[in-house]
């Protein structure tokens, strides 16, 4: 652990680290880096004066997830959280997707130090391709979330070069050059959330990172922040960062001891197995179910990599305890009596290949569900994925009497507050700026409603997009009319700068509207057809019901073809082009589609 007493403004000199953001990294994690361009100024002056605080966000301002803020005061910077992004409808073949982080290109040897909130995600998914491009800064963050970044590098064999400083109490203090960092803990849907709080001459900013309030926990204290009022002063006034994903839904968020008294009556009454599906980051509640299970003497079972991986960072590292004897391999549920089972796996969303979805179509190697089993969907609906989630939830109301979710029985607590929770938070903290955060725009701009409707003052909330620079200085708080340029950077499989718009643009439309791909035999002194030419549809049409279409579309290259002979030979650019776009008309004139045509031309 670095040391804690410096003087604050005493700079914490470590080895200058060689940038490797110019150079392609050949031993990089599964997946690459690529830019889907949005407009943007190319550069933002330098902040090299200590009268200046800069707040540059470059995700999680304009959708759910891809979180990663940067603070940078005068030479020191502190990154909080590297997050990834799963991939919009429109971007048909990514994995996900990253922050842009080209504005620290450069400034490597300034980054003090990486600070990651909790372990969801959209918070530490992309540490295992940031990290290398930064030369490896120094990561600080709490048990549970450092055992799943250790993971995620395994998995990409990049663990050695981890310099990882676990922060082991809130009470913890960090000075970063001449910024200095203290802790305090946060309620939400994982173990061992923190936040943050960054002190700077010019302001202290407070950032909670995803949060909620538990009233009436399982486990531990209330939720209160009335501590952090402290931070807001006459000489260095607060500014939080509020996560404001809840911003439109009314009262307050419900208590997990709600859910887990809801979720012991279902699986003490329950006369068959119980399926639970759930997150499987949610460690906590997991625990508690496995303890309760274990009380009542019944077996359970784990199902889904992630919820076996995640139990088992967590017991080993102390946060889940259970008998060993109560936990029984998937494979063996059968070996007891359907009362004394109960089955935790992932696949709550819905997913085409989880464990949940394969269940309830009957794919399910060792579960086939039974009218006697009662499952239960322990977790909220992520938007984008009602769809899925209630495919699924179909089948199961097909197959079994019992299935029971958030809208007929409270069996979740979302890890996001709602907006009395919001109004809670604003008066306990009392801060002088207010910045929402973590959401799309329209919820950042309904969180500041919640705010005005409590007297908050319009002037002192500021919207951030990805790219915003916030500055602050002891005038006060202004966001710049210049953005840092920020894109898309896709992850997407094994390629390397392969995915851009136009890679994109061609995936959309052969989502759409399929390919068609022509290939002809020409003379290579003449250009004239050789035999007739070959089609070849996918994802156009079936070509043995549209023999006809076939035929005249064969007739029409023909006819290009007859029109492009020349004694000069083949112009392969040319034919392909004529080819290309003239039978994309022909065939949009008549069936009003727009496949992707590939010419083939063969010269002999």
């Amino acid at each position: 652990m670095l040391p804690t007493n410096r003087p604050f403004g005493q700079k914490f000199n470590r080895p200058n680290q060689s940038s490797v953001l110019a150079k392609p990294n050949f031993n990089r994690p599964r997946g690459l880096l690529n830019r889907y361009t949005r407009p943007g100024p190319q550069s933002i002056s330098k902040n090299n004066d200590l009268s200046k605080l800069r707040i540059i966000p470059l995700g999680g301002q304009e959708e759910v997830g891809r979180n990663m803020t940067i603070f940078e005061y005068g030479q020191d910077i502190v990154i909080l959280d590297m997050g990834m992004q799963f991939p919009e409808e429109d971007m048909p073949g990514i994995d996900y997707i990253i922050p842009d982080i080209r504005y620290l290109q450069g400034k490597e040897k300034n980054i003090r130090a990486v600070i990651l909130s909790h372990g969801h995600l959209d918070h530490i998914g992309a540490v295992p391709h940031i990290l290398p491009k930064l030369g490896w800064p120094a990561v600080y963050s709490t048990k549970l979330t450092l055992a799943l970044v250790r993971k995620r590098l395994e998995e990409s064999q990049q663990n050695r070069f981890l310099k990882a400083y676990e922060i082991k109490s809130t009470k913890e203090q960090f000075t970063f050059g001449n910024i200095r960092v203290n802790f305090f803990d946060v309620t939400h849907s994982i173990m061992d959330a923190v936040g943050v709080v960054i002190q700077t001459p010019v302001g202290n900013i407070i950032h909670p990172g995803d949060w909620r309030y538990d009233f009436d926990p399982v486990n531990g204290r209330q939720t209160d922040f009335s501590h952090l009022a402290q931070w807001n002063t006459r000489v260095t006034p607060s500014i939080l960062m509020m996560e404001s994903l809840g911003s439109t839904k009314e009262g307050h968020q419900m208590s997990e001891l709600e859910v887990y008294r809801n979720t012991k009556q279902i699986i003490e009454k329950a006369p068959g197995r119980i399926i639970i599906a759930t997150f499987s980051s949610m460690v906590e509640r997991v625990g508690w179910i496995i303890n309760m299970a274990e009380q009542l003497g019944k077996k359970v079972a784990l199902d889904g990599y992630s919820m076996k991986m995640n139990i088992e960072i967590a017991k080993k590292i102390g946060y889940v305890k259970f008998k060993p004897n109560t936990m029984v391999d998937i494979k063996r549920i059968h070996d007891y009596p359907d009362n004394k089972i109960v089955v935790i796996c992932t696949g709550a969303q819905g997913e085409d290949r989880a464990v949940l979805m394969r269940i309830a179509n009957g794919e399910h190697r060792y579960l086939k569900i039974q009218k006697t089993d009662t499952v239960i969907f322990s977790s909220s609906v992520i938007p984008g994925n009602e769809r899925t989630i209630q495919r699924v939830k179909d089948m199961l109301y097909r197959q079994c009497t019992d299935v029971i979710h958030k809208e007929i029985m409270d069996v979740h607590g979302g890890g996001h507050a709602l907006m009395d929770d919001i109004k809670l938070l604003i008066r306990q903290i009392k801060p002088k700026y207010l910045i929402p955060v973590y959401a799309n725009h329209y919820l950042l701009k309904e969180a500041g409603k919640v705010a005005m409707s409590i007297g908050f003052p319009p002037a002192n909330i500021f919207y951030l997009d990805n790219g915003s620079v916030a500055e602050v200085s002891t005038a006060g708080t202004k966001v710049l009319a210049q953005k840092i340029p920020i894109e898309y950077v896709f992850v997407d499989g094994l390629g390397v700068g392969d995915i851009s718009q136009v890679v994109l643009r061609d995936r959309q439309i052969l989502s759409n509207d399929g390919m068609v791909v022509i290939i002809v035999t020409v003379d290579g002194k003449t250009g004239k057809l050789v035999g007739s030419p070959d089609i070849v549809s996918r994802g156009f049409i079936y070509m043995k019901d549209n023999k006809k279409l076939i035929d005249e579309t064969r007739h029409k290259i023909k006819d290009i073809l007859k029109v492009t002979e020349t004694a000069k030979g083949v112009n392969d650019v040319y034919l392909k082009d004529k080819l290309r776009n003239d039978l994309g008309l022909f065939l949009f004139q008549k069936i009003e589609r727009r496949p992707m045509i590939i010419p083939v031309i063969i010269e002999i």
